[in-house]
Order: structure tokens, then C-alpha cells, then sequence
């Protein structure tokens, strides 16, 4: 959906610029979109029907640059997908609640050093954002990329607040989870 929806978005337009355009979204934090998997999906997306290529140019020793556009599969698709998103939850797999299901496997103490350091490692994240969104490169884009932003901000301080009070009922022993 991402691919399709920047060369629709972009066309026509470089892989190298779909490429930069969701780094600049940190889309491979939180949309599984790996750069390195980017050019391959461009070719498979082309493969399949969904895009096609608008030319192909070569500039001095430079290896040739693709340039792609959407087609109106490729629109019909984008289309499908996004109001998948839009309308569907779906929760992405998080080996954390797999781990935390077996609390009592390890030490009190580890577990809830665990927990702080968890919060401690979301309170960076939360930082980079709000970096992110003060930084002047950010005002070229659009204002729903913030948005994003502070919806990732606002879930990352409500699971802080979680790691930090449960990390705390660990250390008390309360409840008889750890006698298990």
C-alpha cells in the first residue's frame, strides 16, 4: 500500500525518491516497509500489473534509473488496501506480550528491570519523534504526517506509563503471580 500509494502520489517518480520519501516518514519503523526491499517491490508491483515503467535513463557511469507510474489496477489496488487500513484493526505481532506471558520465567528483578528499560527505550522514541515534528524538514510535509507522529507519541507515553506502574507491582510482589 505504501509503494503504491507514493508512486501515485509522486508519479512519476524514482525509486530512489519513494525510497527517501518513507525514511522520511520513518515507514520502516512502524510499516514494515525495509529499504532494501523497496526496488524489488517496484519490480514485482510492475510484474503484476499494478505500476509500469515510464522510462528508464542513464546518466554517465551511474547505473540506469527507473521511472515509474501508477496503473489503474495499481490505483484500484491502493484503493482496496487503504480502506483496509482505514477500516480494519489489526495489531501487529509483538514478541514483547509473547515474553510477558511467561512472567514468572524469570527473576522479579529482571523482569521489572526489563519493563524500566522498555520505557526507557519508548522514552527515546518519543524524543526522536517530537525532534522530528519541531525539525524544519518536517514542514514541508503533509500535517497528517505529524499527526502520526503524535499518535506514536501518545501510545508510546500510555505503554511508559504501563511498563513503569507494572515494573513497580513486580518489585512489590503484589498479587501471587510470583509464587507460581
Amino acid at each position: 500500500m505504501m509503494i503504491l500509494g507514493l508512486v501515485g502520489w509522486m508519479e512519476p517518480v524514482h525509486g530512489y525518491d519513494v525510497r527517501r520519501e518513507l525514511l522520511s516518514w520513518s515507514a520502516d519503523k512502524w510499516a514494515n516497509v525495509q529499504p532494501g526491499s523497496i526496488y524489488h517491490a517496484l519490480r514485482k508491483l510492475t510484474d503484476e500489473g499494478l505500476l509500469h515503467e515510464v522510462s528508464t535513463e542513464q546518466v554517465g557511469a551511474r547505473p540506469a534509473r527507473t521511472t515509474y507510474g501508477i496503473t489503474e489496477k495499481g490505483k484500484a489496488e491502493f484503493e482496496s488496501l487503504l480502506r483496509h487500513g482505514w477500516w480494519t484493526l489489526a495489531p501487529g505481532p509483538d514478541p514483547f506480550m509473547a515474553a510477558f506471558s511467561f512472567l514468572p520465567g524469570l527473576p522479579s528483578e529482571e523482569t521489572a528491570a526489563a519493563l524500566r528499560n522498555r520505557a526507557t527505550q519508548l522514552r527515546a522514541g518519543v524524543q526522536q519523534l517530537e525532534s522530528m515534528s519541531a525539525a524544519d524538514w518536517s514542514d514541508g510535509k503533509p500535517i497528517y504526517v505529524k499527526w502520526m507522529w503524535e499518535r506514536n507519541i501518545a501510545m508510546a507515553e500510555a505503554e511508559i506509563a504501563w511498563c513503569e506502574k507494572t515494573a513497580t507491582r513486580i518489585s512489590s510482589h503484589e498479587g501471587d503471580w510470583f509464587s507460581e
